[in-house]
This record gives structure tokens, sequence and C-alpha cells, in this order.
């Protein structure tokens, strides 16, 4: 599904009413049955009866009138207020004003505000219908005074399309925003929707179709896009009965030194996990022993190591020689940052040609030097952190958070990988500037060896014949939505890597019923 900003979406809107005829009057009186549906169903959850509903005197205000209609209609008892005075509202939105039983009432002044301000607060639901998506610039006055009284009631809030004080593109608020219970977005989702910390804002996000032609919302000239269920169930054929595990891809995984050899057993586990038909795990001799106890269903290649037990330049020829049996490389998981493991990762760059995604130390080990992946012959899949991403394009962690979209279309462009920003709302990006944003995953998530997880399943789907960008994208929103179930089962606190192995199966399951 596309994600636009406010810019795109009012052009989307304006192709409607100028190319296929669509009325805005059409498009407001469906959002705001839509906003009327979502609030009869959180009233009825609760054995509500009262709503407020606050508009400004735009088109979002012109949804919130429309909404307020049909729960009239319902037997609600609504009260409508205006930010402003009715003589300012215009066009569709003052035609469905003047469609309401009841006129609104005015609020001009803080005085408003006070005389006001018992009746707003002892409803069971607010309707958020203040401000749309084009707003810019801090909220200040009146507007600011009424998003701090929708906060400060304590009620569920349903916003119009975005929280109001909310910035449509980036997702930070705009000085104070409304916290909502549940937004109800038209058309398409909004990026800032999708963004932190915009997405804590929104609550619950419902899409709602208002009559938009689907060409529209479908436009390939529109490169952001969300990751759903519905397109990544479509990457994974149905597996034919007379299929045997050479069909589903042998994965190589480089990963492990001593102290971290937890790293190549999450990998290796979860790329078995996720379907991939034979996982080797090379790994430093001296922890193959080990490997072998905690590793039933995967294969063990010891190889030569440094003095610091990690892998040496020695190891080059035997991986070479893997080379010609396997479909796709993890490299990278708790490898260290030896020196003589730096050599022998430049030395594998410019020789494979397999697929190869390249996580954790794999990154540390370039020093920040991006050439070592443009060079690379292989075809490269790259996830960093956004401590690492910084390294490789000489910038801060707090920099990159403020543009997660830049940062990864920047490394992309930059070294041709398939770039993989992981953190909460992962981005995803290739080097044509096509971004994918994750809506799966949890603040759970944040533990140590989750990451590796993510590596074998990357390595485990190119194996089973997806190319990198969907390997990557099918990989990064399963593994939110294990975490997701594993997440309502143990609570965010407890939840760790192993947990979300144990949800992997859970996860492609309810993929495939879609």
């Amino acid at each position: 599904m596309k994600l636009v900003n406010a810019v795109e979406m009012r052009k989307i809107d304006r192709r409607a009413m100028d190319d296929f005829k669509v009325s805005t009057l059409s498009l407001m009186e469906n959002a705001g049955k839509s906003v009327a549906v979502a609030a009869s169903r959180m009233l009825n959850d609760c054995g509500g009866k009262m709503v407020v509903v606050l508009a400004g005197g735009g088109n979002n205000g012109g949804d919130g009138f429309v909404a307020a209609r049909y729960l009239i209609k319902e037997g609600f008892r609504v009260l409508t207020f205006l930010l402003g005075e009715k003589s300012d509202v215009r066009g569709a939105a003052r035609e469905n004003l003047d469609r309401l039983q009841e006129p609104p009432r005015e609020i001009r002044s803080e005085d408003d505000f006070k005389e006001f301000r018992d009746e707003i607060l002892k409803v069971d639901l607010l309707i958020d219908a203040l401000l749309g998506t084009g707003v810019k610039g801090n909220i200040k006055g009146l507007t600011s005074a009424a998003i701090t009284l929708l906060n400060e009631a304590q009620k569920p809030i349903i916003s119009v399309d975005v929280p109001s004080g909310l910035d449509a593109d980036t997702g930070k608020p705009l000085g104070v925003c409304v916290q909502a219970r549940q937004t109800v977005t038209f058309g398409l989702p909004k990026l800032g929707l999708f963004l932190y910390p915009g997405r804590e804002f929104a609550g619950e996000i419902t899409i709602v179709d208002i009559g938009i032609p689907a060409e529209l919302l479908t436009d390939k000239g529109l490169n952001i896009n969300l990751l759903t269920n519905s397109e990544i169930s479509l990457l994974f054929p149905r597996r034919r009965g007379d299929s045997h595990k050479g069909d589903y891809g042998h994965v190589f995984i480089l990963a492990g030194s001593t102290g971290l050899s937890g790293a190549a057993v999450l990998g290796s586990i979860a790329a078995i996990r996720t379907g991939a038909g034979l996982v080797t795990l090379g790994i430093p001799e001296s922890l193959n022993p080990i490997m072998e106890v905690k590793l039933t269903e995967v294969m063990t290649l010891p190889l030569p190591e440094t003095t610091e037990g990690s892998l040496s330049p020695g190891a080059l020829r035997r991986i070479l020689q893997m080379m010609e049996k396997v479909d796709a490389v993890a490299l990278g998981p708790g490898l260290s940052t030896n020196s003589e493991t730096g050599e022998l990762l430049r030395e594998l760059l410019v020789a494979i040609e397999k697929p190869v995604v390249l996580d954790a130390d794999g990154l540390n080990l370039l020093n920040g030097d991006l050439s070592l992946l443009k060079n690379a012959r292989c075809p490269l899949i790259i996830t960093p952190h956004p401590g690492e991403a910084g390294r490789l394009i000489g910038k801060g962690s707090e920099e990159v958070q403020s543009d997660r979209i830049g940062t990864a279309r920047e490394i992309a462009s930059q070294s041709g990988a398939v770039v993989v920003l992981k953190g909460a709302a992962t981005v995803l990006a290739n080097s044509q500037g096509d971004v994918w944003i994750n809506s799966t995953g949890n603040p759970g998530m944040a533990s140590g060896g989750v990451g590796d997880i993510l590596t074998g399943m990357i390595a485990s789907f190119i194996g089973q014949g997806l190319l990198g960008i969907d390997a990557a994208r099918a990989a990064v929103y399963i593994h939110g939505k294990a975490g997701d179930i594993a997440a309502e089962k143990v609570g965010l606190p407890s939840l760790i890597a192993t947990d979300i192995i144990d949800n992997l199966p859970i996860a492609m399951q309810q993929l495939a019923m879609d």
C-alpha cells in the first residue's frame, strides 16, 4: 500500500475531482460517514451515548459535521463545536454545517472554552476534526487551547484523517498534538502516521475508502510504501507436494566469535525456521563443538580462526569453496571487530557473487568505507541500526533518526545495496529511491539478538528464491509480526529474541491465511 505526504494527497484529491468528476461533497460525505461508523463502534463497546465533535473551519471540520449528522441519526447525543465563526466556513464544509439539525456552537475566545468546558469534559467520546494534513508551523492561540483541552479530557478521541497538531509528512508534533485513541484516515495513509512519534499520537489507524478511483491510489509515481500482510503474503507461492529440501535453498551463515556465539545460533535457527531447505553455519573452529550441541537441524563448518577466536583470513579458501553449493550468504552477526577478520571480510566482498546479507559486525568492520559496498561483486542487503548507518555516511545517530527515510535512500544510492534501516518503523530502500516502511513490531524487540534473527530470515527468503528487496520486505514484516505475537504472550519488558523465533511459525501461518 502506498504512503503519501500532504502534497501528494492533495494532488490525488484534485485529480479525483478534475479527471474523474468526483465531487468534494461526495468525498466529504464518505469520509464523515466512516468516522461516524468508527465512533459508533467505540461508543457501543463502552456503552457510551454522548459525543463531542470539535471542528475547525476547513474540510476537516466538514468531515466532522457529516460524522455528527450520522451519529445523531443513530440516536447518540452529539454536541458540535466550531472553532471560529460560522460565517467563515465555506464550500462543502459549509453545506454540511447547514445540514446539521442543531447548528454548532462557536468557540471564538478562551472565555467560550470556559463556558463550554464542563459540557465537553463529561461526554463519552471526543471527535477531533480541527486540523487536516496541510498544517505547518507550531500550533498557537485558540487551536492550541482546543488541542490541550481534548487531551486533558482523558476520554477516547477519534481523529479525522490525522491527529490535529501532527505534521502529516514527518510525524512530528507541531508544538501540541492530539493524543488519539484511533485515527480514521482517508484514501491512503499519511506518512506521518507511521513515523515516530506520530505513530504513538495516532493510536489505532483505520484506512478507509472514500470513493477515490483506485488507479490514483496505486500511481507508480508514489514511491513510499507501507508493508502490509496482504502484499507480503503474495510473495510466497504454495509449496508443491513433490518438492524437496533442494527446492528451498541452501543458506550459508558466517557468524560468531568467542563470547558472541549466540548471534550465530539465533541467525541460523531463524533461517531454518523460516523455510530454508539447508543451513550451514561457518564458525571459528574452537566454537564448533558447542555449536554441534546447540544446533540440531543446522550443519556446521569449522573454519580457521584468529588468536582472539574470530574468523581469520585463512578461512577464505574454504569459504569460497562453499559458494559453489549455496544460494545465499549471511555475513556479520557476532564476527567481532578483529582487524584480521576485517581483512577477510574485504576479500570476501570482492570475491563472492552470491547474494549477501551484511549485518552487525560485518558493517562495523567496514569502518565507514562505503566504497567496499559499492565495489562488491555480490548483490547486497545491509541491515544497519541507526548508529551503524550513521558511521557509513558520517552522521550521528540523532541525525539519522531525524530523517530515517532520507538516510536509507542516501546509503542505498551511494552503495547500490538494499538498505534495511532497523528501529521503530523499520525503513527499507533500494538504489532506485523506492522506500517501504514496516507496520509491525513493538518496543519489546529492542533486545539483544533480535537483529541476528532478521539477518537469518532475509538470507532464508533469498535462498528460497525471492529477490533481495522482496526477501528483505518479507523478513522485516514477518519478524515484526512474530514480535507482536510474542509480546501479547510475555509482555514487552520480558520479550527476548528466542520468543520471536518461537512465534515465527505462527506469524508465517497467519500470513498464509490472508
